[in-house]
């Protein structure tokens, strides 16, 4: 349906001494289900690989930070749970979300497959399981805790190959008056924004409100509601139930599903369009940067997010193109990019070798990115953000 040019996993990051190696890439192929109109990639490298020594972590970030305290906000006022009761975070990473409901009053656990992270997560005091979430974890966890009165999985959903067997254990351990709440890149936006850097190897499923229902019904949940949120450039909040729970189906399922057919998300040739769209982009960008490049200007990037993968590797932008990249997070500085091994620096590289142009491959934080380097601005630097949209600022 929409063929990718293969990367290399999205943050398989390297070393100095792993420079010489060929980092092996992996199709970037995405497909369409006729019958249920599901989106997602069909080849999966092996969950090990992408996530045991994971370098994201949220709480680098304060917009995400912010964005965890309202969402946590969120699941309190909306649905209660008993002050106490079991949070569980599927996917915790560095324990963000959590350290919320802790600060609530509310007994919390996560677990999540980065060994490193997990482990940090729980030295500061957010009890961690390091490991993938399972049904006889949710067995065991149960027997030891109880129900949980709120299971969460944020920006995971679509990163499980197997994703009936987790809903099954997600089922057995929530409450029989609990709520499984969870955050995912949203197709709609995707589609209605160009946002085809969010689709890498870590994101097996392209979700839509129409096929989460059908999907959630058939392991023994309901959902009951949806929203639109801002996350990574467009996510889906969904909320669900037990089958039976006793809470209404908010109209916002019902809209979001009508939304999704409106743009014609259930058929196949939307996407082939989405794809003549990106070329588009394509030409758009390189056009600029080896124009710059050609004037003799000096070019950096800000931001080494696991969309900046794809991006880097379906427009062609390579170390020929970009000096260095530069990162807020301690894990990725000091490391060479995946495949296109262009050096992951820190701010302070930006005043050292002041590049002329910043490609904010972290575009969906551009403008605190863009408040931040104001002084670069005002030297006469120029920032290119590709996505959504081409800006020259």
């Amino acid at each position: 349906m929409l063929s990718l040019v293969p990367t290399p996993p999205a943050n398989a990051f390297v070393g100095e001494d792993q420079l010489d190696e060929i980092q092996s890439t992996f199709p970037l192929d995405v497909f369409f289900c006729e019958d249920c109109h599901h989106v997602q990639l069909l080849d999966v490298v092996d969950p090990a690989v992408l996530f045991e020594n994971y370098v994201y972590v949220s709480g680098t970030s304060p917009v995400f930070v912010k964005h965890f305290e309202d969402y946590a906000a969120f699941i309190i006022d909306t649905y209660a749970p008993q002050p106490g009761a079991l949070v569980f975070d599927i996917g915790s990473n560095d324990g963000t979300l959590l350290k919320a409901f802790k600060k609530a009053g509310y007994q919390v656990l996560g677990v999540d497959p980065a060994k490193d992270i997990a482990a940090r997560a729980s030295a500061e005091g957010i009890e961690t399981i390091s490991g993938f979430f399972s049904p006889a974890m949710a067995g065991d966890i149960k027997a030891a805790h109880g129900g949980a009165s709120v299971i969460t999985a944020n920006n995971v959903f679509a990163h499980i190959d197997d994703l009936g067997r987790v809903l099954d254990g997600i089922a057995a351990l929530l409450a029989d008056d609990g709520v499984f709440v969870f955050e995912v890149s949203y197709l709609v936006d995707v589609f209605e924004h160009s946002l085809f850097d969010t689709i890498y190897h870590e994101h097996l499923a392209y979700h839509t409100v129409a096929p989460l229902v059908s999907f959630m019904a058939a392991h023994a949940m309901e959902l009951i509601g949806a929203e639109r949120v801002s996350t990574h450039g467009g996510s889906l909040r969904a909320v669900a139930q037990k089958t039976g729970g006793g809470k209404p189906v908010a109209p916002s399922v019902a809209q979001l599903i009508d939304l999704e057919r409106t743009m014609g998300l259930d058929k196949a040739e939307t996407y082939r369009d989405f794809g003549l769209r990106i070329d588009v982009l394509k030409a758009e960008l390189s056009t600029l940067l080896r124009a710059s490049k050609d004037a003799g200007r000096t070019i950096a990037a800000f931001g080494a997010p696991a969309k900046a993968t794809t991006l880097m590797y379906h427009f062609d932008i390579g170390a020929d193109l970009i000096d260095f990249i530069v990162d807020d997070s301690p894990l990725k500085q000091g490391l060479y990019s995946p495949g296109m091994h262009i050096p992951v620096v820190s701010s302070s590289a930006i005043e050292e070798h002041k590049p002329d142009d910043i490609v904010i491959l972290a575009w969906n934080f551009a403008t605190p990115i863009m408040a931040k380097l104001d002084s670069f601005k005002a030297s006469g630097g120029r920032f290119i953000v590709p996505l959504p949209s081409l800006e020259i600022h």
